[in-house]
């Protein structure tokens, strides 16, 4: 899930940089990149990974 989502701020981060877009601060294209990359390292990791049900025997 986190892949998608990495995926996903990597192609908003795309489009503000290609259509030249004036955002603010928080909002700029390196900063949506570096949330991706943070998204991507936590995919990487296992974090929100597969869900684990909670059988025991």
């Amino acid at each position: 899930m986190l892949g998608i989502a990495a995926a996903v701020l990597f192609f908003i981060s795309f489009l503000i940089n290609a259509a030249d877009l004036g955002t603010n601060d928080v909002f700029s294209s390196g900063n949506i990149m570096l949330l991706g990359l943070m998204c991507l390292a936590l995919h990487v990791a296992g974090v929100g990974g597969a869900l684990r049900t909670g059988r025991r025997r």
